[in-house]
């Protein structure tokens, strides 16, 4: 089985031969999975997003965080531009990555998405507010922000990938970070449109979230979600999603890198592997391992190694 069809068949439900897995920041050709930043926003010879908000490193191996919100006021609003999503140069390095590919399944990677790209423009604790106190201007942000990404999706229908990435953080170590009645009045009537244009175009949904999201994840599946990747399944009760969704949502999920992938020894990342997929997952698909070298969170060598073999070992 190629591994295209792996994926898909996993994501279907229609008996994949294996265990589809994503290796994310490291020996990706060795995994099922490819994907191509569609909105480089930090690292390497990006300095500057193309929102405009500077990334400060912090020195200690990670992405960092935008040094300061450039739409601190409203006013500024008026002059401020909204990235071109139409730039066909953007695709300028795919042709590369498909020469790669042994018919791998491919995405195209939106970066940092919707609410993060709202609170990275207005700042945390502005952003906040305005979900309260603002709503006419902070819906008008939001829908530029959606137009943006809904822009790119399009064009990203022309170039043959098979799904679309968001990365969205929506929760916190215990819960999520607005009430789930305030966020299914904003957010996800917005999600639901771009969700229905990607299937609509032939592609396939999916959606990333750090933290606690138990609250929300019947509504990502009730609007489109294919892939839900549960970023931090330590701070989730894996159990009660596996109760409301095992065997009609697809999950990614990776063994904890604040936990189990750090601290613990071989057998423990094999039982958690197994764990996951036992919750989430049947003999006939809905689930995909996620491999990430987290290093820079005390990662050995050895547990990276033995995340790969413990969800090799579920085939």
């Amino acid at each position: 089985m190629q591994k295209k069809e792996r994926v898909i068949k996993t994501i279907q439900f229609d008996n994949p031969d294996r265990i589809p897995i994503w290796h994310f920041n490291r020996d990706q050709l060795d995994g099922d999975i490819l994907s191509y930043e569609l909105s480089p926003y930090r690292g390497g010879k990006v300095k500057k997003s193309e929102w405009g908000f500077e990334w400060e490193n912090l020195g200690d191996g990670t992405v960092g965080q935008p040094k300061e919100p450039i739409i601190q006021y409203w006013d500024i609003l008026k002059s401020f531009e909204i990235p071109n999503a139409l730039s066909k140069e953007r695709f300028n390095d795919l042709p590369k990555l498909k020469g790669m590919s042994d018919h791998h399944y491919l995405i195209g990677e939106l970066g940092i998405t919707g609410f993060n790209t709202y609170t990275f423009l207005r700042g945390f604790q502005n952003a906040m507010m305005d979900f309260i106190l603002d709503k006419k201007r902070c819906c008008y942000l939001l829908d530029k922000i959606f137009e943006f990404e809904n822009q790119l999706i399009h064009s990203a229908s022309e170039y043959s990938f098979d799904g679309i990435h968001f990365a969205d953080d929506w929760g916190t170590q215990k819960n999520l970070m607005i009430s789930p009645e305030l966020w299914r009045e904003i957010f996800k009537p917005r999600y639901k449109l771009q969700f229905d244009k990607i299937h609509n175009l032939g592609m396939q949904v999916w959606f990333h979230s750090c933290g606690n999201i138990e609250l929300i994840v019947e509504d990502f599946h009730e609007i489109g979600v294919d892939v839900l990747n549960i970023s931090q399944p330590n701070v989730v009760d894996i159990n009660a999603v596996g109760k409301k969704l095992k065997g009609k949502q697809c999950f990614m999920l990776p063994i904890s890198y604040q936990t189990i992938s750090i601290s613990g020894t071989s057998t423990d990342i094999k039982n958690e592997a197994r764990r996951l997929f036992n919750t989430l997952g049947t003999d006939s698909g809905g689930f995909i391992g996620y491999v990430e070298d987290y290093n820079i969170l005390g990662m050995s060598e050895n547990n990276y190694q033995n995340c790969i073999s413990a969800f090799k070992e579920l085939i």
